[in-house]
């Protein structure tokens, strides 16, 4: 065991000696340790500059290369995507209010030397307004009945926001509904029955799921889902609708 000794302290005899000259000895060896891995480290960085500079040097580029992109290209793109993008929106929206098969179709297609929807998602995919061409488009197409396309467009479209995402996969289950593929339409009416749980889209596609689970003949899963309506939303117009299917659910189980 270690002794501490003070400042000065001149050992006395040969043993002293000798544990002095073996503390001397292990403190340089320490320290020429410390210096032997001082020197390798720089040795190593003297070797190795030019890879360090380089990687510096694209993280560098990186970076100033995003910020230039985002402020000269993707700002500009953007913007310019969202003004070819206002006609066809026009269309949309009167298309809704009128349920004109020929609005849709200049919706999608552009009218007058203007884009649409196609036009934007083409020129413009990578942008926030060519992914919100997507769903115009689904949408647009699934009104024209033509549901493939509309699977295809929708499926392309993701947002932040939840009612849009809610009403794109609710427009997907009733694409697949037409196309008579009901295990697809439940997969995306459950999606959207439990992305964004409010009072106006909930209860809808809780009802569509379950009409889809009674024609599949999942009759228990049709059952909660009828009833979530009766208890969890009843001022929904699905509501007033629950009962009937509720009865027929308990018949087909028992």
């Amino acid at each position: 065991m270690a002794t501490y000794k003070k400042r000065g302290y001149k050992p006395k005899n040969k043993k002293e000696i000798e544990d002095a000259l073996e503390q001397n000895s292990t403190t340089a060896e320490v320290f020429n340790t410390l210096d032997e891995s001082a020197s390798k480290t720089e040795e190593w960085v003297v070797k190795n500059q030019n890879y360090i500079f380089g990687v510096v040097a694209v993280i560098a580029i990186l970076v100033l290369g995003y910020l230039g992109y985002d402020k000269y290209i993707a700002q500009p793109q953007q913007k310019e995507a969202m003004n070819e993008m206002f006609t066809a929106q026009q269309y949309f929206d009167e298309a809704v209010t009128t349920n004109s098969d020929s609005l849709y179709t200049l919706a999608l297609n552009g009218g007058e030397g203007k884009y649409g929807m196609l036009d934007i998602v083409s020129e413009y995919g990578s942008t926030p307004a060519g992914n919100l061409a997507n769903y115009y488009a689904g949408m647009a197409y699934l009104n024209l009945k033509d549901y493939q396309n509309a699977i295809t467009n929708l499926s392309d479209f993701s947002s932040d926001d939840l009612m849009l995402s809610v009403i794109a996969e609710g427009g997907i289950g009733d694409a697949f509904v037409q196309l008579n593929q009901p295990n697809e339409a439940l997969e995306y009416y459950e999606k959207a029955l439990n992305t964004n749980k409010n009072e106006f889209t909930t209860p809808l596609y809780l009802m569509k799921a379950a009409r889809v689970a009674l024609d599949l003949g999942n009759n228990s899963k049709a059952l909660n889902y009828l009833e979530t309506i009766k208890t969890e939303y009843p001022t929904s117009n699905e509501a007033s609708q629950v009962d009937v299917l509720i009865g027929k659910a308990k018949a087909s189980i028992r």
